[in-house]
């Protein structure tokens, strides 16, 4: 039963992040999850290659360039919850 429930919570979730998805700049990710270092990598270019990164402190998010072109996004501390953005009136 657990088990069911963590699982239509996963889909549900899941369900949520698409239209997040379907907007990277390419079209097409890889992912891989480091559960022992809780951190999140999501490639756009393989391979990388990147030649500069830019750290969001404030998020705990790298985000990878190869020129000016975005290749991947590092999640660091991935399973912690995430601070919202306040909503724009």
């Amino acid at each position: 039963m657990a088990k069911r429930i963590a699982v239509a919570k996963a889909l549900e979730e899941l369900s949520e992040a698409v239209p997040h998805l379907i907007r990277l700049p390419e079209g097409r990710a890889w992912i891989d999850y480091d559960q022992e270092a809780d951190v999140l990598y999501i490639s756009l270019k393989r391979p990388q290659k990147a030649t500069d990164t830019k750290f969001l402190s404030d998020k705990g998010i790298l985000l990878r360039y190869r020129a000016k072109d975005l290749v991947g996004v590092t999640v660091l501390n991935a399973s912690k919850p995430r601070k919202r953005a306040k909503a724009r009136h």
